[in-house]
C-alpha cells in the first residue's frame, strides 16, 4: 500500500480551519487540505497530504482540450461516540476505476484510495458535522495533464481529493422535475455509466431550462426513443407503483448509484418488493394520474432521498404526485441516513471506521 506523505503547512492549516457557520450549504466550504498523487511512466508517484491551492496546467494539458477527467462523490459521518465513518466506500472506489477505464486513464489501486479518502478524513475529523444528515462531502477526482495538441489519451495525470462539510443537496422538502423530451445527455455505447464531467455539461443547457421553467431537476429519457425514463442529472428515481418500488434497469448510460444499490438493499430488507425494469414517462404519468404511482423520489450521494411533487411536460403541463410528501420515501431516507450516522444498525460492509490521527 502506498503511504500518504504528510506535509506540515496542510496539518498547520487544517489545525486551524473552522466553519462556524450553522447554514453548511452544499459545496459552500472547502478544508484548506487536499489529497495529491501524479501519474507517469506507468506508475503512481507523490501520494501526499498538501495545503488546499490551486493547480498549475500548462494552457495544453488534454484535460482542458478533451476532458478527460473522471470524479466521484462520497460522504463521511459523526456517530453519537464521536468516531467517524466513510459510507460505503469500496464501490465509490471500484466505480472510479471503472470511469477511468471507460476514459482511457491508469486505475488507482483501491488500497490506496481508501487510504487517501482515510488520511484526508482523519486529517479533517473536527470539520465533520455533528447534526443529523450533515456530512463531510468528499470528492475524489483524476486529470489528463500530459501537455499537447494531439488527439490520443494521456500518459501523465493527477488524481486529487478535497473535502468540504456540508448540509442538505435540497433546501427545501420535495423537487419538481422538468422531463426533458427533446435533448439527450447520452446515447447507448457512450459515457452515460462513467462518471466524468462531460456527462454533465452535456446537461447543463437543459438544466438552465428547467431553473428558469421553477423546476429543480432534469429528467432525461433514453436516446433512441426518447421514451423510457433513464436519471436525472445527478440522481436515479424511483417510483411507487402499486406499492412496489419501480426503477430504471441498468445499462450503459446510467449510473451506478451507490445509493440507488442502497435503497433497493434497504427496500428489500424490508419486504418491499423492487422492480428492475423499462419504465416509460407515459406510463409513469398515466400512474400518477390513476394513483397506481403513489410517488417518486430522486436519490444520490449528495441528495440522499428526495420525494418528487410534481413532473412538468415539455409543452408545460404538470403531473401532481399524489403524495408529494413521499411516505416511502422518508421511510426509507430515515433508515438510510440512520445507518449513515450510526443510530440503526449497519449492514456488514457498508461502514468505514477512520482512524485516530493525533497532530
Amino acid at each position: 500500500m502506498k503511504k500518504v506523505e504528510i506535509h506540515s503547512e496542510a496539518v498547520e492549516r487544517i489545525k486551524k480551519f473552522e466553519v462556524n457557520d450553522t447554514n453548511l450549504g452544499f459545496g459552500k466550504y472547502v478544508a484548506p487540505i487536499m489529497i495529491q498523487a501524479s501519474y507517469e511512466k506507468g506508475e503512481w508517484r507523490n501520494l501526499s497530504l498538501l495545503p488546499y491551492g490551486p493547480l498549475q496546467l500548462d494552457p495544453c494539458a488534454k484535460v482542458l482540450h478533451y476532458g478527460q477527467e473522471i470524479f466521484e462523490g462520497m460522504k463521511v459521518f459523526r456517530h453519537p461516540n464521536d468516531d467517524i465513518y466513510m459510507f460505503r466506500p469500496e464501490m465509490n472506489a471500484r466505480r472510479f476505476n471503472q470511469s477511468a477505464r471507460r476514459m482511457a486513464m491508469p486505475e488507482v489501486p483501491e488500497d490506496m484510495f481508501l487510504e487517501a479518502c482515510e488520511v484526508i478524513c482523519a486529517y479533517s475529523k473536527h470539520l465533520v458535522p455533528k447534526r443529523l444528515g450533515e456530512s463531510l462531502y468528499l470528492r475524489p477526482f483524476m486529470i489528463a495533464t500530459e501537455v499537447g495538441m494531439g488527439i490520443k489519451p494521456s500518459n501523465q495525470f493527477l488524481f486529487l481529493i478535497v473535502a468540504s462539510p456540508s448540509g442538505s443537496y435540497f433546501s427545501g422538502g420535495s423537487v419538481k422535475v422538468y422531463i426533458e423530451r427533446q435533448e439527450i445527455r447520452c446515447a447507448p455505447g457512450g459515457i452515460g455509466f462513467a462518471k466524468t464531467g462531460g456527462n454533465y455539461a452535456a446537461s447543463l443547457n437543459s438544466y438552465a431550462k428547467t431553473i428558469e421553467l421553477g423546476c429543480d431537476q432534469t429528467m432525461w429519457l433514453d436516446a433512441i426513443e426518447h421514451k423510457y425514463i433513464e436519471e436525472m442529472s445527478g440522481m436515479n428515481f424511483f417510483a411507487v407503483i402499486n406499492g412496489d418500488l419501480h426503477t430504471p434497469a441498468l445499462t450503459d448510460t446510467i449510473l451506478d448509484g451507490v445509493t440507488r444499490r442502497s435503497v433497493i438493499a434497504i427496500a428489500q430488507g424490508q419486504n418491499i418488493k423492487v422492480v428492475e425494469r423499462k419504465l416509460s414517462i407515459d406510463e409513469l404519468i398515466e400512474a400518477s394520474k390513476s394513483g397506481k404511482c403513489s410517488e417518486a423520489f430522486v436519490c444520490g450521494t449528495a441528495a440522499v432521498i428526495a420525494p418528487v411533487s410534481q413532473l412538468m411536460d415539455s409543452d408545460k403541463t404538470v403531473f401532481h404526485m399524489p403524495n408529494p410528501q413521499g411516505k416511502l420515501s422518508m421511510q426509507l431516507r430515515e433508515q438510510l441516513v440512520g445507518i449513515q450516522a450510526g443510530r440503526v444498525d449497519a449492514p456488514e460492509g457498508w461502514l468505514y471506521k477512520i482512524r485516530e490521527i493525533n497532530f
